[in-house]
């Protein structure tokens, strides 16, 4: 052991044999590692040509989209709309057959009313002279509460005169009153 030369040479074997197994075991791990390095390269240029159109295809579709959205929101609105201009039109139409039906009465109940006048017999439009029926003439009343026993004739001139004294009501008047 006290040989250097014999240990120098021991070494060396050993880092020989060290780096062979080295050799043997890292060939193989660097062939996998060129094909993974080859595999990320296609990836990259599949990525490269073919992510761009997919990214925009994608873009286009959210464009779409929100037009779709906006679409659908207007055609709601509009919808929306017709509806109350649909219930406007049914609140119109059944005013209208309401006034309809009034205006249908109050016609028929005008003709039932003018039928009834005209098959009635027609009476004398003359109407009675109340100073002709002296019996069921009613006398007034004076301020005082006392009643006229009989109407003055004012019907000929003789009786008139200028004088606003004399255009008072005779003395005639009784004592009697019916009202106490």
């Amino acid at each position: 052991m006290t040989e250097p030369l014999f240990w120098l040479g021991l070494s060396i074997l050993l880092v020989a044999v060290s780096l062979t197994a080295l050799l043997v075991v890292a060939i193989p791990a660097l062939k996998e590692l060129a094909q993974a390095g080859r595999s990320v390269q296609k990836l990259a240029d599949t990525l490269s040509r073919e992510l761009p159109p997919t990214l925009e295809a994608i873009r286009l579709t959210g464009l779409e989209i929100s037009e779709l959205s906006d679409e659908l929101t207007q055609s709601a609105k509009n919808a929306g709309d017709a509806v109350k201009q649909v219930n406007d039109g049914i609140k119109g139409v059944k005013e209208k057959a309401q006034n309809v039906g009034i205006q249908t009465k109050s016609t028929f109940a005008g003709l039932k009313a003018g039928w009834q006048a005209f098959r009635k017999p027609k009476r004398s439009r003359r109407p009675e002279d109340p100073l002709t029926n002296s019996s069921e003439q009613q006398l007034p009343e004076l301020p005082s509460g006392k009643k006229l026993e009989k109407l003055p004739d004012l019907t000929t001139n003789s009786q008139l005169s200028s004088d606003p004294e004399d255009h008072r009501i005779p003395d005639q008047v009784s004592d009697q009153n019916p009202d106490r």
